[in-house]
Protein backbone atom coordinates (compact mmCIF):
# COMPACT_ATOMS: atom_id res chain seq x y z
CA UNK A 1 0.00 0.00 0.00
CA UNK A 2 0.90 3.41 -0.26
CA UNK A 3 1.48 6.24 2.32
CA UNK A 4 -1.89 7.57 1.21
CA UNK A 5 -3.49 4.15 1.98
CA UNK A 6 -1.83 3.66 5.72
CA UNK A 7 -2.93 7.20 7.10
CA UNK A 8 -6.33 6.08 6.66
CA UNK A 9 -6.01 2.70 7.30
CA UNK A 10 -5.48 2.85 10.86
CA UNK A 11 -9.26 1.48 12.03
CA UNK A 12 -9.99 2.31 15.28
CA UNK A 13 -12.47 4.73 15.10
CA UNK A 14 -16.10 4.78 16.74
CA UNK A 15 -19.27 6.68 15.14
CA UNK A 16 -18.11 9.93 17.22
CA UNK A 17 -15.06 9.99 16.04
CA UNK A 18 -16.71 9.78 12.52
CA UNK A 19 -18.80 12.89 13.45
CA UNK A 20 -15.57 14.96 14.69
CA UNK A 21 -13.97 13.97 11.52
CA UNK A 22 -16.86 15.32 9.11
CA UNK A 23 -17.40 18.09 10.52
CA UNK A 24 -13.89 19.79 9.95
CA UNK A 25 -14.27 18.04 6.27
CA UNK A 26 -17.61 20.07 5.70
CA UNK A 27 -18.14 22.99 8.53
CA UNK A 28 -14.87 25.42 7.83
CA UNK A 29 -14.92 29.00 7.72
CA UNK A 30 -16.12 29.23 4.10
CA UNK A 31 -19.49 29.27 5.58
CA UNK A 32 -18.80 33.10 6.71
CA UNK A 33 -19.74 33.83 2.76
CA UNK A 34 -23.15 32.32 3.36
CA UNK A 35 -24.24 36.15 3.77
CA UNK A 36 -23.15 37.02 1.14
CA UNK A 37 -24.76 34.07 -1.12
CA UNK A 38 -28.22 35.18 0.20
CA UNK A 39 -27.71 38.79 -0.88
CA UNK A 40 -27.53 37.34 -4.81
CA UNK A 41 -30.67 34.95 -4.01
CA UNK A 42 -32.42 36.67 -1.67
CA UNK A 43 -34.75 35.57 1.40
CA UNK A 44 -36.44 32.72 -0.14
CA UNK A 45 -33.66 31.70 -2.53
CA UNK A 46 -31.51 31.37 -0.12
CA UNK A 47 -33.28 29.85 2.63
CA UNK A 48 -34.69 26.74 -0.25
CA UNK A 49 -30.93 26.12 -1.97
CA UNK A 50 -29.43 26.54 1.18
CA UNK A 51 -31.78 23.44 3.11
CA UNK A 52 -31.55 22.08 -0.58
CA UNK A 53 -27.90 21.66 -0.30
CA UNK A 54 -27.83 20.51 3.31
CA UNK A 55 -30.43 17.67 2.26
CA UNK A 56 -29.12 16.61 -1.28
CA UNK A 57 -25.50 16.57 0.25
CA UNK A 58 -26.74 14.57 3.29
CA UNK A 59 -28.27 12.06 1.49
CA UNK A 60 -25.88 11.57 -0.91
CA UNK A 61 -22.86 11.36 1.58
CA UNK A 62 -25.32 8.51 3.67
CA UNK A 63 -25.68 6.86 0.25
CA UNK A 64 -21.58 6.22 -0.59
CA UNK A 65 -21.38 5.58 2.65
CA UNK A 66 -23.79 2.57 1.92
CA UNK A 67 -21.89 1.51 -1.33
CA UNK A 68 -18.85 1.47 0.40
CA UNK A 69 -20.66 -0.93 3.42
CA UNK A 70 -21.84 -2.96 0.85
CA UNK A 71 -18.57 -3.85 -0.84
CA UNK A 72 -16.62 -4.09 2.31
CA UNK A 73 -18.93 -6.92 2.79
CA UNK A 74 -18.05 -8.61 -0.30
CA UNK A 75 -14.35 -8.21 0.64
CA UNK A 76 -13.73 -5.55 -1.27
CA UNK A 77 -12.75 -2.63 0.58
CA UNK A 78 -12.23 1.07 -0.65
CA UNK A 79 -10.14 3.30 1.35
CA UNK A 80 -10.37 6.14 -1.17
CA UNK A 81 -12.70 7.88 -3.82
CA UNK A 82 -9.84 6.76 -6.46
CA UNK A 83 -10.12 3.10 -5.34
CA UNK A 84 -14.21 2.69 -5.39
CA UNK A 85 -13.09 4.55 -9.27
CA UNK A 86 -11.15 1.52 -9.82
CA UNK A 87 -13.23 -1.09 -8.88
CA UNK A 88 -16.48 -0.06 -9.73
CA UNK A 89 -15.83 1.96 -13.17
CA UNK A 90 -12.74 1.03 -13.73
CA UNK A 91 -8.76 1.56 -13.43
CA UNK A 92 -8.74 4.33 -16.04
CA UNK A 93 -11.13 6.41 -14.60
CA UNK A 94 -9.43 6.15 -10.52
CA UNK A 95 -5.95 6.98 -12.46
CA UNK A 96 -7.08 9.25 -15.20
CA UNK A 97 -10.31 11.30 -13.48
CA UNK A 98 -11.02 10.89 -10.09
CA UNK A 99 -7.35 10.51 -8.65
CA UNK A 100 -6.53 13.87 -10.34
CA UNK A 101 -9.69 15.78 -9.85
CA UNK A 102 -9.29 14.78 -6.18
CA UNK A 103 -5.94 15.73 -5.93
CA UNK A 104 -6.68 19.48 -7.16
CA UNK A 105 -9.75 19.98 -5.15
CA UNK A 106 -7.55 19.04 -1.70
CA UNK A 107 -5.15 20.92 -3.02
CA UNK A 108 -7.07 23.66 -3.71
CA UNK A 109 -8.24 23.56 -0.41
CA UNK A 110 -5.03 23.44 1.48
CA UNK A 111 -3.84 26.78 -0.34
CA UNK A 112 -7.19 28.53 0.33
CA UNK A 113 -6.76 27.76 3.69
CA UNK A 114 -3.22 29.19 4.37
CA UNK A 115 -3.72 31.97 2.23
CA UNK A 116 -6.93 32.99 4.53
CA UNK A 117 -5.58 31.71 7.81
CA UNK A 118 -2.26 34.53 6.77
CA UNK A 119 -5.47 36.85 6.19
CA UNK A 120 -6.49 36.46 9.61
CA UNK A 121 -3.55 36.62 10.92
CA UNK A 122 -2.53 39.79 9.58
CA UNK A 123 -6.12 40.98 10.79
CA UNK A 124 -4.91 40.38 14.47
CA UNK A 125 -1.68 42.10 13.33
CA UNK A 126 -3.21 45.25 12.31
CA UNK A 127 -5.87 45.30 14.95
CA UNK A 128 -2.72 45.35 17.26
CA UNK A 129 -0.31 47.10 16.14
CA UNK A 130 -1.84 49.54 13.26
CA UNK A 131 0.56 51.43 12.13
CA UNK A 132 2.89 47.95 11.60
CA UNK A 133 4.63 47.14 8.54
CA UNK A 134 4.60 43.43 8.32
CA UNK A 135 3.33 41.86 4.99
CA UNK A 136 0.66 39.75 4.00
CA UNK A 137 3.24 37.17 2.70
CA UNK A 138 4.98 37.17 5.93
CA UNK A 139 1.99 35.97 7.98
CA UNK A 140 0.89 33.42 5.31
CA UNK A 141 4.44 31.94 5.32
CA UNK A 142 4.17 31.42 9.32
CA UNK A 143 0.76 29.59 8.96
CA UNK A 144 2.04 27.72 6.19
CA UNK A 145 5.11 26.36 8.59
CA UNK A 146 2.71 25.53 10.95
CA UNK A 147 0.44 23.50 9.02
CA UNK A 148 3.77 21.32 7.49
CA UNK A 149 4.49 20.94 11.28
CA UNK A 150 0.86 19.53 11.69
CA UNK A 151 0.94 17.37 8.22
CA UNK A 152 3.31 15.08 10.21
CA UNK A 153 0.89 13.65 12.29
CA UNK A 154 0.97 9.90 11.69
CA UNK A 155 -3.03 8.98 10.61
CA UNK A 156 -6.27 10.32 10.07
CA UNK A 157 -7.15 8.53 13.60
CA UNK A 158 -4.56 10.74 15.47
CA UNK A 159 -6.31 13.38 14.18
CA UNK A 160 -9.16 12.83 16.19
CA UNK A 161 -8.87 15.04 18.71
CA UNK A 162 -8.01 17.87 16.85
CA UNK A 163 -10.83 17.38 15.37
CA UNK A 164 -13.34 17.52 18.02
CA UNK A 165 -11.17 21.04 18.86
CA UNK A 166 -12.26 21.92 15.30
CA UNK A 167 -16.14 20.78 15.85
CA UNK A 168 -16.26 23.01 19.62
CA UNK A 169 -14.28 25.71 17.11
CA UNK A 170 -16.70 26.09 14.42
CA UNK A 171 -19.51 26.19 16.75
CA UNK A 172 -17.52 28.90 18.79
CA UNK A 173 -16.98 31.36 15.69
CA UNK A 174 -20.53 30.39 14.05
CA UNK A 175 -22.01 31.26 17.69
CA UNK A 176 -19.80 34.92 17.79
CA UNK A 177 -20.62 35.93 14.03
CA UNK A 178 -24.42 35.47 14.71
CA UNK A 179 -24.39 37.26 18.16
CA UNK A 180 -22.16 40.21 16.65
CA UNK A 181 -24.86 40.15 13.91
CA UNK A 182 -27.58 40.34 15.68
CA UNK A 183 -26.04 43.11 17.66
CA UNK A 184 -25.31 45.30 15.27
CA UNK A 185 -28.39 44.84 13.82
CA UNK A 186 -30.23 45.87 16.52
CA UNK A 187 -27.86 48.79 17.60
CA UNK A 188 -29.09 52.09 16.49
CA UNK A 189 -25.65 54.05 16.22
CA UNK A 190 -24.22 51.24 14.61
CA UNK A 191 -26.84 49.46 11.90
CA UNK A 192 -26.26 49.81 8.56
CA UNK A 193 -29.26 50.82 6.62
CA UNK A 194 -30.79 47.37 5.43
CA UNK A 195 -32.02 46.48 1.92
CA UNK A 196 -32.93 43.20 0.57
CA UNK A 197 -33.54 43.37 -3.05
CA UNK A 198 -31.38 41.40 -5.54
CA UNK A 199 -28.65 43.75 -6.91
CA UNK A 200 -27.79 44.09 -10.43
CA UNK A 201 -29.10 46.19 -13.49
CA UNK A 202 -30.60 43.44 -15.37
CA UNK A 203 -31.58 39.77 -15.77
CA UNK A 204 -27.51 38.63 -16.82
CA UNK A 205 -26.75 40.55 -14.19
CA UNK A 206 -28.79 38.67 -11.70
CA UNK A 207 -28.54 35.27 -13.00
CA UNK A 208 -24.95 35.25 -13.02
CA UNK A 209 -25.32 36.05 -9.58
CA UNK A 210 -27.48 33.07 -8.59
CA UNK A 211 -24.83 30.81 -10.22
CA UNK A 212 -22.39 32.29 -7.86
CA UNK A 213 -24.43 32.06 -4.99
CA UNK A 214 -25.39 28.55 -5.83
CA UNK A 215 -21.63 27.49 -6.28
CA UNK A 216 -20.69 29.09 -2.82
CA UNK A 217 -23.36 27.43 -0.99
CA UNK A 218 -22.33 23.75 -2.92
CA UNK A 219 -18.86 24.65 -2.30
CA UNK A 220 -19.06 25.20 1.49
CA UNK A 221 -21.31 21.82 1.92
CA UNK A 222 -19.81 19.29 -0.71
CA UNK A 223 -16.66 18.67 0.74
CA UNK A 224 -16.82 15.60 2.83
CA UNK A 225 -14.36 13.00 2.12
CA UNK A 226 -16.60 9.77 3.01
CA UNK A 227 -14.27 6.62 1.90
CA UNK A 228 -11.20 8.29 3.70
CA UNK A 229 -13.41 8.76 6.93
CA UNK A 230 -14.75 5.63 7.08
CA UNK A 231 -11.52 3.79 6.62
CA UNK A 232 -10.57 4.49 10.04
CA UNK A 233 -14.08 3.32 11.60
CA UNK A 234 -13.04 -0.10 13.29
CA UNK A 235 -15.51 -3.04 12.36
CA UNK A 236 -17.96 -3.73 11.95
CA UNK A 237 -19.03 -0.47 10.12
CA UNK A 238 -22.72 -0.74 10.10
CA UNK A 239 -24.50 2.39 11.04
CA UNK A 240 -21.32 3.88 12.09
CA UNK A 241 -21.39 6.88 9.67
CA UNK A 242 -24.64 7.58 9.64
CA UNK A 243 -24.89 8.44 13.54
CA UNK A 244 -22.01 10.75 12.68
CA UNK A 245 -23.31 12.52 9.68
CA UNK A 246 -26.30 13.14 11.97
CA UNK A 247 -24.07 14.47 14.65
CA UNK A 248 -21.81 16.43 11.88
CA UNK A 249 -25.50 17.80 10.17
CA UNK A 250 -26.38 18.80 13.48
CA UNK A 251 -23.79 20.86 13.53
CA UNK A 252 -23.98 22.34 9.73
CA UNK A 253 -27.84 22.99 10.56
CA UNK A 254 -26.97 25.54 13.32
CA UNK A 255 -23.63 26.74 12.05
CA UNK A 256 -24.79 27.66 8.57
CA UNK A 257 -28.54 28.58 9.36
CA UNK A 258 -27.78 30.86 12.20
CA UNK A 259 -24.38 32.68 10.50
CA UNK A 260 -26.53 33.09 6.79
CA UNK A 261 -30.04 34.37 8.41
CA UNK A 262 -28.25 36.54 11.00
CA UNK A 263 -25.81 38.20 8.57
CA UNK A 264 -28.25 38.76 6.11
CA UNK A 265 -30.45 40.21 8.37
CA UNK A 266 -28.21 42.45 9.65
CA UNK A 267 -26.27 43.83 6.31
CA UNK A 268 -28.92 43.17 3.54
CA UNK A 269 -27.56 43.58 0.29
CA UNK A 270 -24.25 45.06 1.69
CA UNK A 271 -22.63 41.71 3.33
CA UNK A 272 -19.21 41.46 2.07
CA UNK A 273 -17.63 38.16 1.26
CA UNK A 274 -16.68 37.76 4.32
CA UNK A 275 -18.67 38.47 6.95
CA UNK A 276 -16.46 39.24 9.35
CA UNK A 277 -15.36 42.72 6.89
CA UNK A 278 -18.78 44.07 8.03
CA UNK A 279 -17.90 44.17 12.01
CA UNK A 280 -15.38 46.86 10.74
CA UNK A 281 -16.62 50.07 9.04
CA UNK A 282 -14.37 52.13 7.60
CA UNK A 283 -11.58 51.26 9.82
CA UNK A 284 -13.85 51.20 12.97
CA UNK A 285 -14.90 48.29 14.73
CA UNK A 286 -18.35 47.75 15.13
CA UNK A 287 -18.36 45.47 18.52
CA UNK A 288 -15.26 45.22 20.86
CA UNK A 289 -11.65 45.12 19.18
CA UNK A 290 -11.31 41.67 22.00
CA UNK A 291 -14.39 40.29 19.99
CA UNK A 292 -12.91 39.99 16.59
CA UNK A 293 -9.76 39.12 17.75
CA UNK A 294 -11.18 36.34 19.23
CA UNK A 295 -13.44 35.36 16.19
CA UNK A 296 -10.19 35.73 14.35
CA UNK A 297 -8.00 33.40 16.74
CA UNK A 298 -11.35 30.66 16.72
CA UNK A 299 -10.92 30.74 12.68
CA UNK A 300 -7.26 30.69 12.79
CA UNK A 301 -7.22 27.45 14.70
CA UNK A 302 -9.94 25.65 12.68
CA UNK A 303 -8.40 26.51 9.94
CA UNK A 304 -5.25 24.38 10.55
CA UNK A 305 -7.24 21.52 11.12
CA UNK A 306 -9.49 21.90 7.87
CA UNK A 307 -6.14 22.13 5.93
CA UNK A 308 -4.66 19.17 8.12
CA UNK A 309 -7.90 17.25 7.21
CA UNK A 310 -7.92 18.17 3.55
Amino acid sequence: MDAGALFVLKSKGSWVHCGYHLTTSIVGPPLLSLPFAFTLLGWAGGVVSLAAAALVTFYSYNLLSLVLEHYDQMGRRQLRFRDMANQILGPKWGRYCVGPIQFIVCYGAVVGCTLLGGQCMKAIYVLLNPDGTLKLYLFVTIFGCFMLTLAQIPSFHSLRHINLLSLLLCLGYSACATAAAIHIGTSSSSSPPKEYSVPGDDTADRLFGVFNAVAIIATTCGNGIIPEIQATVAPPVKGKMFKGLCVCYAVVLAAFFSVAISGYWAFGNRAQGLVLSNFVDSGRPLVPKWFVLMVNVFTILQLSAVAVVS
